[in-house]
């Protein structure tokens, strides 16, 4: 499996402290089934200025230290990317980084309140040629007044990622009910961990992977883990892999007096 969000780098932003926690993250990802991990810090003016080439230089550091201890699990480079007026400005100069230097980048709305211009940033980075991954949606605070708004991105093309702890219920009943209702109707593109640390948000992907499995059927599930993970590892066109399937619904039968309308 794929994990394309992880805040694994030591010492950078919320996630893992020191460098002992992001070696047991590692290794909790690997005894999961997890190969590939992109190393995704938020860039968040104001609260995480990290920038691109220093998030590059932590890679390094970190997958040398990996392959010192006899880690399997190979790093690539990412960025958990805030909503600014400089988004597309930035992606393009490499002070925030797309996934593993592909046209795809991790988007992070704001959890608490809806931004005034997120559509539009979205569309803007879009016609720029990026790709955007719209994380976490289902923990959004304001995801039950604006729900409108995410079915709107993804049917134009934004691709959104579901942390696998909220399909799990680890995160309660809210995010577990609008990680259901977006499997459902077709919505999920990626899941991935979003791990911050060894217990409370760790490196795992095959709990929600099974229940996805269960929900939509193998196939589906694995497309969030390999099939479209490594089509945005290898900058492939979005229109090149699987589309997001839901729950097929039966269609309802026509009762009498709608066809004897039809037939009038």
């Amino acid at each position: 499996m794929i994990d394309l969000h992880c805040h694994i780098l030591p010492g950078i932003d919320d996630g893992a402290p020191d460098y002992e926690v992001s070696l047991a993250m590692a290794q909790r990802a690997v005894a999961d089934g997890i190969t590939i991990t992109a190393c995704t810090p938020h860039i968040m003016p104001g609260y995480y200025e990290n920038t691109g080439p220093d998030i590059r230089e932590r890679v390094k550091a970190l997958q040398a230290v990996l392959d010192d201890e006899g880690i399997p699990l190979q790093l690539v480079t990412g960025a958990d990317v805030h909503l600014t007026t400089d988004l597309v400005s930035g992606l393009k100069s490499g002070e925030k980084l797309t996934l593993a230097d592909s046209r795809y980048f991790l988007f992070e709305p704001p959890h608490n309140l809806a931004p005034p211009r997120m559509a539009e940033a979205v569309f803007d980075a879009m016609a720029a040629g990026y790709q955007p991954i719209i994380t976490h949606p289902e923990r959004l605070r304001w995801i039950d007044e604006n729900y409108a708004m995410m079915v709107q991105l993804a049917q134009a093309g934004a691709w959104m990622q579901l942390t696998a702890a909220s399909v799990t219920g680890r995160f309660g009943k809210g995010p577990l009910y609008w990680s259901e209702r977006m499997l459902d109707e077709g919505l999920v593109h990626i899941l991935a961990t979003d791990a911050h640390n060894l217990r409370s948000r760790p490196c795992v992907l095959s709990q929600a992977v099974e229940a996805v499995a269960e929900r939509l059927g193998e196939q589906a599930a694995l497309d969030m883990v390999t099939t479209r993970p490594r089509a945005v590892l290898d900058n492939a066109s979005p229109s090149s892999v699987p589309a997001a399937v839901g729950v097929e619904r039966p269609v309802a039968k026509a009762g009498f007096l709608q066809r004897l309308f039809r037939a009038a």
